[in-house]
């Protein structure tokens, strides 16, 4: 895309003052090109939409969300999987000045009900009755909840055992069918949506975004990804996260691209070569997931990691050129660009094919990327570009660009939006695109502020006007000897190997760091073989011979780390670190909190005094 149409895209934008606006906007500009695309389980077959088509629909779920006649401001509570449905009640309830309440429809039932609650929803949407029911089991009052809808069919018995009245989708829709809509039109000061934090340490917060917030955020992202028509999303990351709202779901409206929704991340590989997409939004452990893979298949033939290995290092010299971060001699390129024309059918074009071989721009967010697996991807054509924001800035605050992209950092901050370093190398924010603060937490949202700028948490450098993350303010752990070590930075080391699913660094207050790890089974059975121990007994994962080669190979792994940062100890686990259990959060992030006291025997085992 040329500068000159880019500019002529933002240009069109510059007059829109809410997300209801933008949606609008786009129907008139391209009724009839393909917005939505997801797989019909019925006729299993891919169905599309229109824009005109997508907006007919938003229309009669805000005529049925009108005979609610929800006041201006009404939260509406949204625990759907990522679809059109999704999407269409999320503009009708903007339609009617309402506020979209986006949860995950993969979170516990405890903690959708506190949500519920604690935002005073007036309605839920939701996927199944179970699903409902299993919120209203808990006990939490939700007192202001007025009408529950679900997708699929409700029974008498299911209906009249609600305590709130409850609908299936298509009877809701009909009894809306001849319902006048309002003139109730939000403004860019309203609420946009109460986007609940992820919550990796405690109970969740509702972060307030206006219209302004996110409107601010969607045209400065147009002008760094200059996204077109003809692009193709694949959206697989949860809609309740503001990173997927705003990058995979608002930007694509702005740019009139089609979105197509993926059935499931473990359906993920084989839906990348069917939508072959032209845009990922993805956050990093996608990335880690198929290096691990790729790993693994080369640990069997040294030629072919070998083979690997240099088109990893041609493809990166290459990538540097393009970058300008790399000056040297023609004939030093000359030698690369032919050594690349073997490389590039052998390793890199076999690479690009998994992701549909047409990507054009692949985002990382949400948390660090490895170096290695950022060289890695970059070097064989896949081009990540990493960014940073957060869930209270709507959410981008840097970003990188195809044309200008440092892996080493997370880009140059957005248009309009201003950072500065504060105390303890805190990065702090201002601009449009900030928060309007905490859902009913005054105290909190003022804890979050400092003389106007928000405080993120984060320790960051800015050099060169790129943002350099270093780590989390409160996530360093401070060991008994006075030793700080970022956990991030340990944890990312180990997960370079395929050896290993999900790690854990821990030792605040202690004398030693250790880990917990969740080995790959087939990791865990070679070790097992190797040892002569039995893997499907649980007692071998405390077997002090396996937990020694375990932690042997993690101190191998975090060796470019300081000596007092490398695990002297470590927890080993075969059961995945999961949503469900409550041990990640719905962006994959690690829950501290949750893993402490999950380990927490384990921990006190590891740290207890020697006899």
């Amino acid at each position: 895309m040329s500068i000159s149409t880019v500019s002529t895209q933002g240009n069109a934008l510059t007059p829109l003052q809410t997300l209801a606006d933008l949606f609008r906007w786009r129907v008139t500009q391209t009724p009839d090109l393909e917005a939505y695309r997801q797989f019909d389980e019925s006729s299993q077959q891919w169905v599309s939409y229109s824009w005109l088509q997508t907006e007919q629909k938003v229309t009669q779920f805000a005529q049925a969300l009108a005979t609610l006649q929800p006041e201006r401001g009404a939260r509406i509570a949204i625990l759907l999987p990522n679809g059109i449905q999704a999407v269409c009640i999320d503009q009708a309830a903007m339609r009617l000045a309402c506020v979209p309440v986006p949860m995950h429809a993969l979170d516990n039932p405890a903690s959708i009900a506190y949500i519920v609650s604690d935002s005073d929803a007036t309605m839920l949407v939701a996927t199944t009755v179970q699903q409902w029911q299993d919120i209203a089991q808990t006990g939490i009052p939700m007192p202001a909840l007025r009408q529950v809808v679900v997708l699929e069919a409700v029974t008498a018995d299911a209906a009249a055992a609600s305590p709130v009245p409850l609908l299936s989708l298509d009877a809701w829709l009909a009894q809306g069918a001849q319902s006048v809509l309002p003139e109730q039109l939000p403004t860019q000061d309203d609420l946009a949506a109460l986007v609940y934090t992820s919550g990796t340490t405690g109970k969740p917060k509702g972060v307030m975004l206006t219209h302004l917030n996110v409107m601010s955020n969607v045209k400065a992202v147009v002008l760094r990804v200059s996204p077109v028509p003809s692009d193709v999303f694949l959206s697989f990351l949860p809609l309740s996260h503001t990173f997927e709202r705003t990058a995979g779901y608002y930007l694509p409206i702005a740019a009139g691209a089609c979105v197509a929704y993926s059935r499931s991340t473990k359906q993920l590989p084989e839906d990348l070569t069917i939508v072959r997409p032209t845009i990922l939004i993805s956050v990093p452990r996608i990335y880690e997931r198929v290096y691990s893979v790729i790993q693994t298949k080369l640990s069997t033939s040294q030629f072919a990691a070998s083979l690997f290995n240099a088109a990893i290092n041609v493809g990166w010299r290459r990538f540097s050129r393009q970058q300008k971060t790399l000056s040297d001699s023609a004939l030093a390129a000359m030698f690369d660009e032919l050594a690349w024309r073997i490389l590039d059918p052998l390793v890199a074009t076999k690479l690009k094919q998994q992701f549909g071989g047409r990507l054009r721009v692949a985002v990382s967010g949400g948390a660090a990327l490895s170096t290695v697996i950022s060289r890695c991807f970059l070097g064989l054509g896949i081009p990540i570009v990493q960014g940073y924001g957060m869930t209270e800035t709507a959410p981008v605050v840097a970003f990188n660009s195809p044309d200008d992209n440092d892996p080493n950092s997370v880009g140059r901050t957005m248009d309009g939006v201003e950072v500065r370093i504060g105390e303890n190398k805190e990065l702090q924010v201002r601009g449009p695109n900030v928060m309007r603060g905490y859902w009913k937490r005054e105290e909190d949202t003022a804890n979050a502020f400092i003389d106007g700028w928000l405080r993120t948490g984060d320790q960051a450098a800015v050099v060169d006007g790129r943002v350099r993350i270093l780590g989390r303010v409160k996530e360093i752990i401070v060991t008994s000897t006075g030793e700080k070590i970022a956990p991030v930075d340990l944890e990312l080391a180990i997960l370079t190997d395929a050896s290993f699913e999900q790690a854990y660094a821990f030792g605040e207050n202690s004398p030693f760091i250790g880990c917990a790890v969740v080995l790959s089974q087939r990791y865990w059975h070679e070790l097992c073989t190797s040892l002569q121990l039995d893997p499907a007994n649980p007692a071998s994962l405390q077997a002090p011979a396996a937990v020694d080669v375990v932690v042997k190979r993690v101190r191998e792994l975090t060796n470019s780390l300081p000596f007092y940062a490398q695990p002297k100890a470590a927890i080993l686990s075969l059961e995945p670190w999961t949503i469900e259990n409550t041990l990640i959060t719905p962006t994959l992030k690690l829950k501290r909190n949750n893993l402490a006291n999950h380990f927490a025997a384990d921990i006190a085992r590891i740290y207890a005094p020697r006899r």
